[in-house]
């Protein structure tokens, strides 16, 4: 498989990668500059050349995947007898730097309730690269008037995130679409279907955090409800409330919106997918 379309196939996947290419070449090497090839946890597409350079780099780009590094880092070797690794000679005679830049998985948001708080930080988050989904259970919320058409017209003709709408009368359904790591925030008009999003979300597996808009005493009668509901003091501790960071306050939508937002970008940096270490067994 070519490398460009690996690195598709593996971004559609929701697997994390790294594009590792030949940036500059002195002398001769195995392969001439630009050459690229994309490193998974389990998987090698394309070649910069074989050998000791190849090796050594692959190395490098599955240290960076364990550890959920996020920035490029260009890395040099010399192809000399001269120069022995772990993984033998290689004299070519030239030496090369290669460039390896992290592909990390495109996160997931969901938003449940579009209203004036919704729609404000969807339209912060719309700015950042991510599977943002905006659901409601009311059709007036999610009215092209309303919220345009994302790519095209309206607050999000110019998102960067791809923005997916949709319409659920039963809102707790659209948990079952979205993929596995979602971040989900709850602020929906009704503290029932509150309620069900949060109880539902709980019993769904692969929800990365849930975060909950509103007072401590909506809490106390939720965690009383979700506690009758069946749910247990560790799985209560998954959801966060109120969501957002406390150095912003004020009760106005937007406000709410940006310290609501730079809470979610804190956790999906914290969350970014790692992989997982094979065993020795």
């Amino acid at each position: 498989m070519d490398w460009l379309d690996a690195l598709q196939d593996l971004r559609t996947r929701r697997v994390p990668a790294v594009v590792v290419t030949l940036a500059l070449v002195r002398g001769h090497a195995p392969r001439n500059g630009g050459a690229k090839m994309v490193v998974s946890p389990d998987g090698v597409f394309g070649t910069i050349g074989g050998g000791n350079l190849e090796a050594t780099a692959i190395d490098r780009a599955r240290e960076m995947l364990a550890s959920g590094s996020a920035e490029p880092e260009l890395l040099t070797l010399t192809l000399s007898d001269k120069a022995t690794t772990e993984y033998g000679v290689q004299c070519c005679g030239g030496e090369v730097t290669m460039m390896l830049e992290p592909m990390r998985v495109v996160p997931v948001v969901a938003i449940f309730g579009v209203g004036h708080v919704g729609l404000e930080l969807a339209r912060i988050l719309a700015r950042h690269e991510m599977d943002l989904h905006l659901i409601d259970s009311r059709t007036e919320m999610l009215a092209p008037a309303r919220v345009g058409e994302p790519g095209r017209e309206g607050v999000f003709a110019d998102a960067v995130a791809r923005v997916r709408i949709t319409h659920s009368p039963v809102p707790e359904a659209a948990l079952t679409t979205l993929p596995a790591g979602a971040h989900v925030l709850v602020m929906t008009h009704d503290h029932v279907e509150d309620l069900a999003v949060v109880d539902q979300s709980l019993r769904t597996d692969g929800i990365r955090s849930i975060g909950l808009i509103g007072s401590s005493s909506k809490w106390a009668r939720f965690r009383k409800k979700l506690t009758e509901l069946g749910h247990g003091d560790a799985e209560l501790a998954r959801v966060t409330t109120p969501i957002g960071v406390p150095e912003v306050s004020g009760k106005q939508p937007a406000v709410i919106a940006v310290s609501v937002a730079a809470r979610i970008l804190q956790l999906i940096d914290e969350a970014a997918p790692v992989a997982v270490a094979e065993s020795d067994d």
